[in-house]
């Protein structure tokens, strides 16, 4: 368990190829299974968030709604925005800024590339190794990186927290 604020960065699971739009894409069954391995991972982990910040995409929503069901947390504690699903770094850095500030664990479900580069871009580099490593070698469908923090989330910065934890959900 960490100390502080904790943001769960999670990639979606996978998804179809193709859709009426890239917006539309839905998940793959083995994506539903791997998403759901991450809300029973967050569950037994001790890592349930109070807060979701998820991007409109309909793979979001669905991986959101898989974890939420697994973990057992209510799927209503959530914030969907459209901005996050196509939206530069400093979009997604300005919304998790506005989480709310009795939060201490929030989930930030999202796409690729952004969501890896937010774990690298927030990481100080003294985290745990072995989870920094496995960040280091991608990010694929239902990665999940564990973040601490020890301010508030309106001051979240370059360097401002570290990488304490890595999961991949299994299908």
């Amino acid at each position: 368990m960490t100390r502080g604020r904790r943001l769960l960065v999670l990639r979606h699971a996978k998804a179809e190829p193709f859709g009426d739009s890239d917006h539309a894409r839905a998940l793959t069954a083995r994506g539903r299974e791997s998403a759901r391995d991450v809300g029973r991972h967050l569950r037994e982990a001790g890592l349930l968030p109070d807060f979701a910040l998820v991007s409109t995409a309909t793979r979001t929503r669905e991986t959101w709604a898989e974890v939420a069901d697994a973990s057992g947390v209510d799927p209503a504690r959530a914030a969907f925005d459209d901005a996050l699903f196509s939206g530069s770094a400093d979009v997604v850095l300005d919304a998790l800024r506005g989480a709310p500030p009795d939060a201490t664990t929030v989930l930030f479900v999202g796409h690729n590339p952004i969501a890896e580069y937010i774990c690298h871009f927030l990481d100080d580099g003294e985290g745990d190794p072995a989870a920094v490593s496995d960040l280091l070698h991608g990010f694929p469908p239902a990665a999940l990186a564990v973040l601490q923090f020890e301010l508030p989330w309106s001051e979240l910065a370059a360097e401002s927290g570290r990488v304490v934890g890595y999961y991949v959900g299994r299908s």
